[in-house]
């Protein structure tokens, strides 16, 4: 069901696995042009091909193949255009505040340090995650150009590309290094408070960025087999941009993409992307047991008082669902290749925050902290 809204909030169309197999261009393209339960949705779009309507699949997905071809962008004003990405990162932010506006009236905390901590917040993530990106994962790339890591465009040759490129491990550890700094500024607070509570809009968060990098067609899984019921062709991410414009002579990616995916006289190229694992799904939706899991300890139980708990269970859940997802994902790169047999950058980098996440859980049990 949320991949079906997915599609319809992004531009993409689901389609009977059928019609990407059969050779007979004929044959598919009524299969193409037939969904099985379509409910029109934002109207419709143009494109080369004439008009193509933005559908929402409600058949269950297991009765369907999924190519992901969506438009990117939320609103385009000229040569401007703000990215459906970068709104996953709004509401993340937002939802997160929300959340913490409810807890700091919880513990009678003043309005004043909450938007103090959103801001420590808002720039520890954004910049640890930078950061994370360079050095666990791109530093070949930003050796040579250093400001490059904080501009939002490439230098030689110019290219604006925004701030790409975001690890989370680089995220927590600006979050808990922010934490510190923050408690510097309200000595009365404690880090294990601060930290105990601050991770519980953290994982809700964490939602919102795998369903950015699922709409970005990044962090992609697995290729798998054809006949997979959960099956997803990326084909903005396995098909590039020049190739893509080469294929259709269009000068405009978005119309190449577009024609790869309606045109029933370029089947063999769509047949030619791979059915990949979403794993940024899976990820997201092991986010959401995290989120419940420390919301209802926070809310329902007494470990909100014994210091370092709930932070403690968060490192343990988050990364261990991470730990597990990596054997779903495609190679990322970095210092470690779980293709060859070695376990991925991204496990690495999950197992010390497992480890000092079951320290702290099992520490000082009968322990209570108070504000």
């Amino acid at each position: 069901m949320a991949v079906a809204i997915l599609g319809a909030v992004a531009g993409t169309t689901l389609y009977p696995k059928k019609a990407l197999q059969r050779p007979n261009h004929k044959t598919a393209k009524n299969l193409i042009h037939q969904p099985l339960t379509v409910l029109h949705f934002f109207g419709k779009r143009t494109t080369g091909n004439g008009y193509l309507y933005r559908t929402l699949m409600i058949t269950p997905m297991y009765f369907l193949g999924m190519v992901w071809n969506p438009d990117k962008t939320l609103i385009e004003i000229g040569s401007f255009g703000i990215r459906y990405y970068s709104l996953m990162w709004l509401l993340a932010f937002l939802s997160g505040y929300y959340i913490m506006k409810r807890i700091f009236k919880r513990e009678n905390q003043p309005q004043e340090r909450l938007d103090s901590l959103f801001v420590y917040t808002l720039v520890a993530t954004l910049l640890g995650a930078r950061l994370g990106e360079v050095f666990f994962y791109s530093w070949d790339s930003y050796k040579d150009n250093l400001w490059e890591i904080f501009l939002p465009f490439k230098l030689d040759p110019f290219e604006f590309t925004g701030f790409a490129g975001l690890a989370s491990h680089g995220a927590a550890i600006g979050i808990i290094i922010a934490m510190y700094l923050y408690k510097r500024k309200y000595r009365d607070l404690k880090v294990s408070w601060i930290l105990d509570r601050i991770v519980i809009p953290v994982a809700f968060g964490g939602i919102f960025i795998r369903i950015g990098n699922f709409i970005n067609s990044e962090i992609v899984g697995k290729v798998v087999s054809s006949d997979f019921s959960l099956g997803v062709k990326f084909i903005q991410r396995d098909i590039s941009e020049g190739r893509a414009m080469r294929i259709t002579g269009e000068e405009n990616p978005k119309k190449a993409y577009d024609l790869i995916e309606h045109d029933p006289g370029l089947l063999q190229y769509l047949n030619e992307v791979p059915a990949r694992h979403p794993v940024q799904l899976y990820e997201a939706s092991g986010y959401v047991l995290v989120f419940l899991i420390l919301w209802w300890v926070y809310w329902k139980t007494e470990k909100r008082k014994q210091p370092w708990f709930i932070f403690g269970l968060f490192l343990v859940q988050l990364w261990s669902v991470r730990f597990v997802m990596e054997f779903f994902k495609a190679s990322q790169d970095g210092f470690g290749d779980g293709d060859n047999g070695v376990l991925s950058t991204g496990q690495w980098l999950s197992i010390p925050f497992i480890l000092v996440g079951l320290y702290l859980l099992f520490r000082n049990r009968n322990v209570t902290q108070k504000v």
